[in-house]
């Protein structure tokens, strides 16, 4: 690899993290970030599944899109033909935690076989796709969103933690501080815009 492959690479997963972050900046896979963000057990759990079926998701995606679906002029079956890639890797993940580790798995609940259709594992692959990466770029994007989606869990689960302590207005108590806080989670994001191009 080339100095400048090198740093295109540093670029893509920085930017992806920090600057196009996913929960944070484009606002995709709010369900999770708000479900599981309670404990910040679950959401490092929550996190891990995430990086793994991102990363995985996107290198499978984009063979299927360059050797299935393009090749036989099926472009139109991309999403179709993703979830299904996805589904396949969030059973796999599901299988592995209910063996390897069980009271992780029950403390994600319904919030795992949710990675199915979490539009933020959607929106890399087709990201992936719209941008046009290779197959390298493809994964380190994918690593990167979801580096980024376990970030963003972490430090609004730290949040969380602390507003459980406070003493909340009643009117405010539970779901409008919880969004509250989000969008200031969020406002504390877009200080990296235009960090990297």
């Amino acid at each position: 690899m080339t100095g400048n492959a090198v740093r295109e690479m540093i670029v893509i997963i920085m930017g992806a993290i920090l600057v196009e972050n996913f929960v944070l900046t484009k606002f995709l896979g709010i369900c999770p970030f708000l479900g599981v963000s309670k404990k910040l057990s679950t959401s490092l759990g929550m996190g891990g599944a995430v990086i793994f079926v991102m990363t995985i998701a996107s290198a499978a995606t984009w063979v299927v899109n360059k050797f299935l679906l393009v090749r036989f002029g099926l472009e139109y079956l991309q999403t179709v033909a993703f979830i299904l890639v996805i589904a396949s890797l969030v059973q796999f993940v599901e299988t592995v935690l209910k063996k390897v580790i069980p009271p992780l798995y029950k403390a994600l609940g319904i919030y795992l076989p949710l990675i199915t259709t979490n539009c933020a594992v959607l929106g890399v692959a087709l990201l992936n796709i719209q941008l046009e990466y290779n197959l390298a770029k493809s994964t380190v994007y994918g690593f990167g969103a979801g580096v980024g989606f376990t970030l963003a869990m972490i430090l609004f689960s730290g949040v969380r933690e602390r507003i459980e302590l406070c003493d909340i207005p009643e009117s405010l108590k539970g779901l409008p501080i919880t969004l509250i806080a989000a969008a200031l989670v969020s406002v504390s994001f877009f200080g990296f815009q235009g960090l990297f191009q």
